[in-house]
């Protein structure tokens, strides 16, 4: 059986959905619709942002000694496996225009390899940290840093990171989606929308980690 006989459309074959006139109509179209869509996620992470700012505001001692718990050189790897990812994911979307699948492909699956190994450091950390008590609110057992507040700090970390974290987890199952759907032959110069706004999204979780891993890591 043909890829057209089991249903998968192939870009070459690929026409725009009929409430659109053009194929770029619905290129435009679904490209603004996911930078409304980041809209509404710098909105949601912006209020994080502000809980962050008011803490350090009103207790600048306790967020400096309460962030020399964290490790900040595996938030330093971390960063640089999301910069590395987002290198990937843009070469990714290159290949796909310009009809290299395989390529694309590869670099798809580096990204998602990238997204995981992120994910296994950022396991290890939060391990550490639920073995040490150190854990926000009343889950607070950690007695060699005696700060008022201490927990307060953990709080805001396991949340922001939680949150990123869970978007991550996200944008992983989108990138292996898009993988299947390259290796049927749905991608290419005719036809690479999905790749395209999955990787702002993408740009968009790293990007939201290279403020995280300043304000949480390398409080001064």
């Amino acid at each position: 059986m043909s890829q057209s006989e089991a249903g998968v459309v192939l870009a070459a074959d690929r026409h725009h959905a009929h409430h659109f006139n053009t194929a770029n109509e619905e290129f435009d179209a679904c490209k603004q619709g996911m930078w409304i869509f980041l809209v509404t996620e710098v909105l949601f992470f912006s209020g994080l942002f502000v809980a962050y700012a008011v803490l350090r505001v009103f207790n600048p001692e306790m967020m400096h000694e309460a962030h020399h718990l964290l490790n900040w050189k595996m938030g330093a790897l971390n960063t640089v496996i999301l910069i590395t990812s987002s290198l990937t994911m843009a070469l990714a979307v290159s290949s796909t225009q310009r009809g290299n699948i395989d390529k694309a492909v590869k670099l798809l699956w580096v990204t998602l390899i990238c997204a995981g190994g992120f994910l296994i450091v950022k396991y290890f950390e939060y391990a550490h940290k639920f073995h040490e008590g150190i854990l926000p609110g009343a889950q607070w057992h950690y007695e060699e840093l005696k700060i008022a507040k201490a927990p307060l700090f953990f709080s805001v970390y396991f949340v922001m990171t939680g949150i990123h974290g869970l978007h991550v987890i996200i944008g992983m199952a989108i990138i292996y989606w898009l993988i299947r759907r390259a290796k049927r032959g749905e991608f290419g110069p005719a036809y690479f929308t999905p790749v395209e706004i999955t990787g702002l999204y993408w740009h968009f979780v790293d990007l939201v980690w290279i403020f995280l891993f300043p304000l949480l890591y390398l409080v001064s």
